[in-house]
């Protein structure tokens, strides 16, 4: 088992049921959150190797949980992709703005997901 840890902070179950699954064949350990300040608080607890962060999200949106775990010294480094169905309407520009090393547009494919997450976090 690998200790590079993936933080997923989507409130839609199917879809963390996606990314769960996914990630069940890899090495990566997944940790989950379903709002905003949820994933706020593990992401400071945990200290991911890699987040995946929706943007809309219920208590705390998604670009501004980027923002505050950029302007904590803690978390401010840690590569973090914007996962957002709302890329036509300049939420990708506003993703990269608020401090996301990356963004994924929805629907997705499997493959390209895989491939980010790679980019950020190679397997061991």
């Amino acid at each position: 088992m690998s200790d590079r840890t993936v933080l997923h902070i989507e409130d839609n179950e199917y879809n963390r049921k996606i990314v769960r699954q996914l990630l069940s064949r890899t090495t990566y350990r997944l940790l989950e959150a379903a709002d905003g300040e949820e994933g706020l608080a593990v992401a400071k607890r945990e200290l991911p190797d890699l987040i995946l962060m929706d943007v809309q999200l219920p208590k705390l949106s998604g670009l501004d949980a980027t923002r505050l775990l950029r302007a904590d010294p803690r978390t401010a480094n840690i590569p973090l992709v914007v996962v957002t169905s709302f890329a036509l309407s300049g939420d990708d520009r506003k993703a990269m703005d608020a401090g996301a090393s990356a963004y994924l547009a929805k629907p997705y494919s499997p493959r390209d997901l895989m491939a980010l997450i790679h980019r950020f976090l190679p397997e061991n």
